[in-house]
């Protein structure tokens, strides 16, 4: 019911059938083992640590590769075990106990902001297994497709660029054995590895060197028209289907310097620069008097629009209009009177007449 886990491995086997539960027998309880995927065991083969060293598990709960980083450092140095989410300390802290693990501390910190209590180019080696949304190990747990969305990989791929690049700066460039991070997750994902791999890249003066495991699928170097750095074919990918262990993938990093890099201009483009410049006070006299020629000509265009007569309003018109046909009206009603008016005086001068001549006869 045992087999080994395979040839890459002295210390992994695989557990077909057994009568008791894995995690109850007394070898479990006497710490003689720990029950952990076998793609687990690739992160802390790549780390390969050494005795005597300053390690950093930034992601460690619940424990598996905390303690075969012990064990391959026979409990010598330094081994500082941390994880953010408190409610998984228990667990770890057990299976340190369990395992006799007598150098590791265990920290609840933000993996971020780390600096503040260990200290800046301080640790000969790094492991980050970083949070991720769990792509690779959907085989075990297919409810993740139904749960997660692309939301969350974004998500997950921002902290993991912030949690890596918080770790490259933990590391001492200038440790005799060590100076490496590896990068790891479980998930499948470009989001989550080739391209936050590629960013660190790009913000860090680090470079990515051999995994030194034995099998693997190279790491994308281009992907639906986007492309990464050339060295991350020297990441390994790893698949359910071709190597029949979780989806998983693995980056180690070498770092070179402390620091966020500089953008810095090369002797080339200095010279580019220079005789552009050059240039460009030869052509300053030329762009001046084309300048003043079109000062001169905006000039005149707006001399000859103040001369221009501003035309009436159709308003204005309709409304002069109107006025004239008030005084005509008022005029033909005045001669109506003065008709009326005469025509009256008229009448009264007849009558009279008449009455004159009446009397005189």
């Amino acid at each position: 019911n045992l087999d080994p886990v395979g040839d890459w491995s002295k210390v992994g086997l695989k557990v077909y059938q057994s009568q008791v539960p894995v995690g109850a027998t007394p070898e479990y309880l006497a710490g003689h083992y720990m029950r952990q995927s076998a793609a687990s065991f690739m992160p802390v083969m790549a780390l390969a640590p050494k005795e005597n060293e300053r390690i950093l598990d930034m992601c460690a709960s619940p424990g598996g590769k905390t303690t075969y980083i012990a064990a391959l450092m026979k409990n010598t140095g330094t081994l500082v075990a941390n994880d953010f989410n408190e409610q998984r300390i228990p667990s770890l802290v057990a299976n340190i106990h369990r395992m006799g693990v007598r150098n590791a501390t265990v920290t609840n910190f933000d993996g971020r902001k780390l600096a503040k209590h260990i200290g800046l180019a301080s640790l000969d080696r790094l492991l980050l297994d970083a949070p991720c949304s769990g792509m690779g190990v959907i085989a075990r747990d297919p409810s993740i497709k139904l749960n997660k969305t692309i939301k969350d990989i974004q998500r997950c791929s921002h902290i993991q660029k912030e949690l890596l690049l918080a770790a490259i700066d933990l590391i001492n460039p200038n440790s005799r054995s060590g100076g490496y991070v590896v990068y790891s997750t479980c998930s499948i994902t470009v989001q989550e590895n080739e391209e936050v791999v590629d960013y660190a890249l790009s913000k860090r003066h680090v470079k990515l060197v051999n995994t030194g495991l034995p099998f693997g699928v190279k790491g994308f170097t281009r992907m639906r028209g986007k492309t990464c750095h050339p060295s991350l074919n020297l990441t390994r990918r790893f698949y359910p289907h071709v190597h029949n262990l979780d989806g998983f993938y693995v980056a180690k990093f070498k770092v070179l310097a402390h620091g966020p890099k500089q953008i810095v201009m090369d002797s080339d483009e200095d010279e580019d620069e220079d005789e552009q410049v050059r240039n460009g006070n030869d052509n300053e006299a030329e762009d001046s008097d084309d300048d003043e020629e079109k000062k001169k000509k905006q000039q005149q265009k707006q001399k000859k629009k103040k001369k221009q007569v501003k035309k009436p309003k159709q308003v204005s018109v309709k409304i002069v209009t109107k006025s004239n046909n008030n005084k005509n009206n008022n005029k033909h009603k005045k001669r109506k009177r003065d008709g009326e008016q005469n025509a009256s005086d008229g009448k009264r001068q007849k009558k009279q007449r008449k009455n004159k001549n009446k009397k005189n006869k």
